[in-house]
């Protein structure tokens, strides 16, 4: 029997747009921020596109890479030296 991945925790209405709001300006001012997100490592790095039609947060990291973070798997974000 596989085992039943944990259920990532809901947040009400009022969080995710504070939470949209915080992205869509960091995404405005380029700033590096973050991402805590569930059940993975933090990422660290600037927002470079927001997908409103696939809902992912393109994240450029630090190394260069891309990550492609689905919007409701960011738990929170804050300033990389917090």
């Amino acid at each position: 029997m596989a085992l039943k991945k944990a259920k990532r925790p809901t947040r009400d209405e009022f969080q995710l747009e504070e939470l949209g709001e915080r992205l869509v300006e960091a995404h405005q001012e380029d700033t590096e921020l973050r991402f805590h997100v569930w059940d993975e490592e933090p990422v660290t790095g600037r927002i470079k596109e927001m997908d409103s039609r696939t809902r992912l947060v393109h994240v450029l990291e630090r190394s260069g890479d891309l990550r492609k973070v689905p919007f409701l798997d960011i738990m929170k974000v804050e300033s990389p030296g917090a």
